[in-house]
């Protein structure tokens, strides 16, 4: 055995010391601004119902509508195919996966408008619609008809309406707890925040409430929804959105955008309001750079383009709608917001397009990449991409999203890639699979 060849170092070991001693501050910050993607499921899209239209059959509905469309619309794979541009060997698994989809769990994530989609009503009634409507929650719940996320967009915390954003807020949330414990994916949608000072007021009446019901401490969180000129670009001329996640104290889960309030705010005219226009695009990449590494997830807003009509326009909104979602997915945007029960179609075509399409060189690449790093490493043929830590978790990343929604199996995954979920969610960063 080859003797090894001594190594000398120049500097003491209480230089590395004093260097880890200096950054330490620097170290406990960067973790705890910057924990990484969260070891959870993330939803593709948000469904908002207006709170008094709110009722123990929505989701159910939202899918029959939904079923009925693609029935009159794209009876079979081949004419969803040619009516979104789909490639050959998509079209069978995605039209089998969408129908299903719609069958079993047609929305994934419903928010409770109580805001711009229920408007100004007298206390008493919106009082009852919130407590009618966490009864709904509770009830949805318990017997397992809920989607696995679920809440409420409150009012926001301007002046005007703030008393009662709060009040609605409590009355949900109390209402819920007596039914039993919250819904592990419930979700609380925080509008048009204009300053950190906002945010912060939220996190307080969060920490307040978990105080006054016995919660733990951190149980409620909220997403940010991004509507204002303000919420991006602060009246000092800095950026905002990452003063927004820190005045949360952890409790931001994600950002949501909105499409028409942020272009109204800019002076778009509304023939233009859309997610692809550049002022959308500026913002949303504002967006995700700030939140990058948080753990607070990116949601994009909607069309409000809806597929009714004869078969032609409903085809024109479908791949005007299927359009948006794939470009979003492209530009890391996974998740998005729908209107109408006849987007679901198109957003899950498009999103299980844009996984089953990556699936083979996805799989691929993080199979060579495992077989050439770490520990009992076992060769095998040259890689035709040289990817590097932070690509394979991007790879990691993707067949775990696709393995979330269910545009892929477990079995094809695994197959493919040689590798577990529990593999999987380590090379990605989570903590858990």
């Amino acid at each position: 055995m080859a003797q090894r060849t001594p190594v000398t170092t120049t500097l003491t070991a209480a230089v590395t010391a004093g260097v880890a001693a200096s950054l330490a501050d620097v170290d406990a910050d960067l973790a705890r601004r910057y924990p990484g993607d969260p070891a959870t499921r993330q939803p593709v899209h948000t469904v908002y119902v207006p709170a008094d239209r709110f009722t123990a059959g929505t989701t159910r509905a939202w899918g029959e509508q939904a079923l009925a469309l693609l029935a009159a619309h794209a009876p079979d794979a081949a004419a969803l195919a040619a009516t979104l541009d789909l490639p050959e060997s998509l079209a069978v698994p995605v039209h089998q996966r969408v129908h299903a989809k719609l069958t079993a769990e047609p929305v994934e994530d419903l928010r409770i408008d109580f805001e711009d989609g229920y408007g100004t009503r007298p206390d008493a009634e919106e009082d009852a619609d919130a407590a009618r409507a966490a009864r709904l929650v509770a009830r949805a719940t318990a017997d397992r008809t809920a989607p696995p996320f679920v809440g409420l967009r409150m009012k926001c915390l301007e002046a005007a309406v703030r008393d009662r954003g709060i009040r609605t807020l409590d009355v949900f949330l109390t209402t819920l707890l007596a039914a039993g414990p919250l819904p592990t994916g419930l979700a609380i949608t925080l509008p048009k925040v204009s300053r950190p000072e906002q945010v912060a007021a939220m996190a307080t009446l969060c920490r307040e409430f978990e105080t006054a019901a016995g919660l733990p401490q951190g149980r409620l969180g909220f997403e940010i929804q991004i509507e204002t000129s303000q919420s991006i670009l602060g009246p000092d001329g800095t950026a905002t959105v990452a003063r927004l996640i820190d005045a949360a104290g952890g409790r931001a889960t994600a950002l949501h955008y909105g499409t028409f309030d942020y272009s109204a705010a800019l002076q778009i005219s509304a023939a233009h309001q859309a997610p692809d226009h550049p002022a959308a695009d500026h913002a949303k990449a504002v967006m995700q750079v700030a939140a990058a590494g948080t753990g607070v997830r990116l949601s994009d807003g909607s069309t409000n383009v809806l597929p009714t009509g004869d078969t032609a326009q409903v085809h024109a909104t479908w791949r005007l709608h299927h359009g948006l979602v794939s470009r979003a997915l492209a530009r890391g945007y996974y998740q998005g917001w729908d209107m109408h029960p006849g987007h679901l179609p198109t957003r899950y075509a498009a999103v299980y397009a844009f996984y089953r399409a990556g699936l083979d060189s996805a799989a691929a690449r993080l199979a060579a990449y495992a077989r050439t790093t770490g520990p009992g490493t076992t060769g095998g043929p040259p890689a035709a991409v040289l990817d590097e830590p932070a690509t394979a978790r991007a790879l990691a990343g993707f067949l775990l999203r696709g393995l979330d929604c269910g545009a892929l199996d477990l079995a094809e995954v695994t197959d493919r890639a040689g590798l577990s979920r529990a593999q999987l969610a380590t090379l990605a960063g989570r903590q858990s699979g």
